[in-house]
């Protein structure tokens, strides 16, 4: 039986906050391929929200986060998709910290050498709306269990700001940085495959047509393939038969499930860096306005917190993302 891999991003161009790439990996019945996983789930798995801005069905939506996802409307649809699916995994997080340790657990240690981080903690959902929840991760188990499909693993990369400056160091550009990190984290997963055939459809990133170098810098046993390499998608093979892969990046990867679900769970960790960031700031300065972290808030909110920041002794370097 086949695999599928999916990621995407959220953060990518933010100065405050992380940027987070995730991944999810699952295991089809034969002849299943990225395109096909929507029309298996149809019955638990809806691909958007309806015209009032839910499932009216009781499915779960698993999109684009962006979909899912706009500032100070809750984070009801990301909390409901992502912990029902962690959830199915037998993992369980019921506050703030558990959804680190169950996306993304080599981030723990960098969470306590960062001040906004450190000590932080607050019960899951955040989403007080976030009420059918309870009845949710059964009902995708069964639904999933129905179809033969089984998600094996939800993996997160978190990169902190200071980390993120030093990628940027050592690769030049952040489409490069994304690159690397998603490449990494796709043949982690790879490697945890007993066998069979394994397609990955990934994002574009950055604008970049070209990913065989890279692709070799993570699979160095084989051979790359160039299928195509043009602005709407590129394409690559590589392997033998019984493990053969095949890695897409395309523009809006997020319109198939395995890359939709990557997408809310970077989205959710990140919202919920924020979430610390923000409440460690604005309870140290009175009146501050929170912020999402993008370009001309983040300037705003960098001068307000300046003083502070000095006295405290905080570097640029492990808050202001260079690029």
């Amino acid at each position: 039986m086949p695999y599928l891999i999916g990621t995407d991003e959220a953060g990518y161009g933010p100065n405050l906050g992380p940027l987070v790439v995730s991944a999810t990996l699952w295991h089809v019945p034969e002849g299943v391929g990225i395109d096909d996983l929507y029309v298996l789930l149809q019955d638990v798995v809806a691909p958007s929200l309806d015209r009032s801005g839910g499932c009216a069905d009781d499915r779960i939506a698993v999109a684009d986060s962006k979909l899912l996802y706009q500032p100070g409307k809750g984070l009801r649809h990301l909390e409901r998709g992502v912990l029902a699916a962690l959830e199915s995994l037998g993992r369980q997080p019921r506050r703030w910290r558990e959804v680190w340790s169950a996306l993304a657990p080599d981030s723990l240690h960098s969470l306590d050498a960062i001040a906004w981080y450190s000590g932080y903690d607050a019960p899951v959902p955040l989403d007080q709306n976030s009420d059918l929840l309870s009845a949710t991760p059964s009902r995708l188990g069964e639904g999933m269990a129905a179809a033969g499909v089984r998600l094996v693993e939800i993996r997160s990369r978190v990169i902190f700001e200071e980390q993120f400056n030093l990628l940027i160091d050592q690769y030049g550009t952040k489409g490069e940085s994304l690159s690397q990190v998603t490449l990494g984290l796709v043949a982690e997963l790879a490697a945890a495959v007993a066998g069979g055939p394994i397609a990955v459809v990934c994002d574009k990133h950055g604008g970049r047509n070209r990913y065989a170098r890279i692709l070799a810098d993570h699979f160095p046993e084989t051979l790359v393939e160039v299928y195509d390499e043009s602005r709407a998608i590129s394409l690559y093979r590589f392997g033998p038969a019984e493990r053969r892969m095949e890695v897409r990046f395309c523009t809006r990867a997020e319109s198939y499930l395995p890359a939709a679900l990557a997408s809310m769970a970077s989205k959710y960790l990140r919202e919920l860096a924020m979430a610390a960031l923000n409440d460690y700031w604005c309870s140290r300065l009175p009146g501050l306005a929170r912020t999402a972290g993008y370009p001309s808030d983040a300037r705003r909110f960098k001068q307000a917190i300046t003083p502070l920041q000095a006295a405290l002794g905080i570097e640029d370097c492990a808050l202001w993302r260079c690029r």
